[in-house]
């Protein structure tokens, strides 16, 4: 899939378990639920928002927060399908849950299923109009089914509301890259690895569009250091419509 643009709900406050041990014990699975982009394994997150969702301790809003929280963590494994039955029940359970909707959207992004993607990000977007990571997704699936002009224009509104987001720099970046416009690419990858070096799409792309300029010994140390970061970058972007060089 691409690069990860879904985001967990937290949960904090007053538990309601009975008794302090209880409460302690409840409060330290919602920590580990609650732990994406903090290095906890996925399989401990999923296993800790089980353990909440089976509790029978939580009221709605908080069991649709495990649920999609659950979900994240199988989207995460490449486990989509087990993702999306995730957050189904969390959208069952909270339906203004603008999240689950952005995250049911990226892991049909995972399965290729572009249009079913842009459904849940379209909805995301009327439930919160500034829900940046909802414009960044959504202009990727524009990318990939080709849709260029809509894709800017989301991904310019992802960067009108956070101008320093090097994710939709690298988004915007990889749609000029689809369109053979090498030098916006260059641009856009350029400012994108300026917020983060280690990003390996932008490294690659920019890597691609060097390549597409004649630039070869840019394009090779590009992507070799993006390979160096990520071993299958190639495999991904040729699964994107991007092939893979040649020599």
């Amino acid at each position: 899939m691409r690069k990860a643009l879904f985001v967990s709900v937290l949960v904090a406050g007053t538990f309601g378990a009975s008794g302090p041990a209880l409460a302690q014990k409840l409060s330290q699975q919602w920590d580990w639920c609650n732990a994406q982009d903090s290095g906890v394994a996925p399989d401990l997150r999923i296993s800790n928002c089980t353990a909440i969702i089976q509790s029978g301790r939580e009221g709605s809003k908080k069991l649709a927060t495990a649920f999609n929280n659950r979900g994240l963590a199988y989207d995460e494994k490449g486990d989509y399908d087990h993702a999306i039955e995730d957050l189904d029940e969390a959208i069952r359970l909270n339906p203004k849950l603008v999240q689950a909707f952005n995250n049911r959207g990226v892991a049909y992004l995972g399965k290729s299923n572009y249009d079913r993607a842009i459904e849940d990000l379209d909805e995301a977007i009327r439930l919160d109009p500034n829900f940046v990571l909802a414009f960044d997704d959504r202009c990727w699936a524009r990318a990939m089914l080709g849709e260029f002009e809509p894709a800017l224009a989301d991904c310019n509104k992802s960067l009108q509301i956070r101008s320093d987001d090097a994710s939709a720099l690298d988004s915007r970046g990889f749609v000029y890259l689809k369109m053979k416009n090498a030098d916006a690419a260059i641009s856009d990858y350029n400012a994108a690895l300026t917020k983060n070096p280690k990003i390996a799409s932008s490294l690659y792309g920019r890597g691609i569009a060097e390549r597409m300029k004649g630039n070869i010994s840019a394009s090779d140390a590009d992507i070799a250091a993006a390979t160096k970061l990520q071993v299958d970058i190639a495999d991904q972007f040729a699964k994107w419509g991007i092939p893979k060089p040649t020599q």
